[in-house]
């Protein structure tokens, strides 16, 4: 059914969630009814998620519901407003994860003859949700690269630390001041599969915690190991890094000038 009416939108959607919901206790996705509510939904996160419909009686809808249930640490947004799917060029049923640490928004188009399922649509969410500071995993490394910001910075660090939290603190302080330059990533050094990137940086658990980053196009790199994490000797590090890559790489107009 093309949802085109409001009034009927907004009571099939209601039917909907409800059978979603038999015990009440299911985390439901925040309504979207207009462009207003979408936008604040969007900009009050890190990362947001939405399902944009045309219909609700398809599969990839209750695949939605299963995958809102299984992450929990992330917002989720409904709508078959019109205006809406319309103000976002919507043609299809498609989840969409926008991202505030790159400004980044990527889709992924639920079409006729794509099987896929709520494992699939997990996958999709965990790859892109790339934050101010991003954990690294295996799944997430493949979101990183994929970012259009190509220099990444790594804090290699001790999850199990007492001074983590606090690290972590200071860390997300310095991030915030290169949001769309540079991607904060915080690898722990208790995990063992994050033994081969210490490796790539020649760095060992006796130097941690410490500072690795890295340009992605070119793969030129610095490290700096750390007695103590600080916002300033993070921001210090990266604008060092950066004013480097700039003398080697001007922009055009800094060409034209020469």
């Amino acid at each position: 059914t093309l949802l085109g009416e409001p009034r009927l939108t907004k009571k099939l959607l209601t039917c909907h969630l409800s059978r979603q919901n038999v015990t009440g206790d299911a985390k439901k996705p925040v309504l979207l009814g207009d462009i207003a509510a979408t936008t604040a939904f969007i900009s009050a996160a890190e990362v947001a998620v939405i399902g944009f419909f045309q219909e609700l009686e398809r599969p990839e809808v209750s695949n939605f519901h299963i995958v809102i249930g299984k992450i929990q640490e992330v917002p989720f947004g409904l709508s078959t407003n019109p205006k809406v799917l319309s103000h976002y060029n919507i043609t299809s049923n498609t989840i969409s994860i926008f991202r505030m640490v790159d400004d980044k928004r990527q889709d992924l188009k639920l079409t006729d003859g794509k099987e896929i399922d709520a494992t699939k649509m997990s996958r999709f969410i965990r790859i892109n949700e790339l934050r101010l500071v991003t954990e690294y995993n295996p799944v997430t490394a493949i979101g990183l690269f994929n970012s259009t910001v190509q220099t990444h910075l790594l804090l290699f660090t001790d999850k199990a630390s007492q001074e983590h939290t606090e690290r972590v603190r200071r860390y997300r302080e310095a991030a915030e001041l290169f949001r769309g330059k540079i991607l904060f990533v915080l690898v722990d050094s208790n995990v063992k599969g994050n033994e081969r990137v210490m490796s790539f940086f020649n760095l060992k658990k006796s130097q941690l915690p410490a500072l690795a980053i890295f340009h992605t196009p070119d793969e030129e790199q610095d490290v700096l190991p750390l007695g103590e994490v600080t916002a300033e000797r993070v921001r210090d590090f990266c604008n060092g890094f950066l004013e480097r890559k700039q003398r080697v790489n001007p922009s055009p107009e800094e060409r034209t000038e020469l």
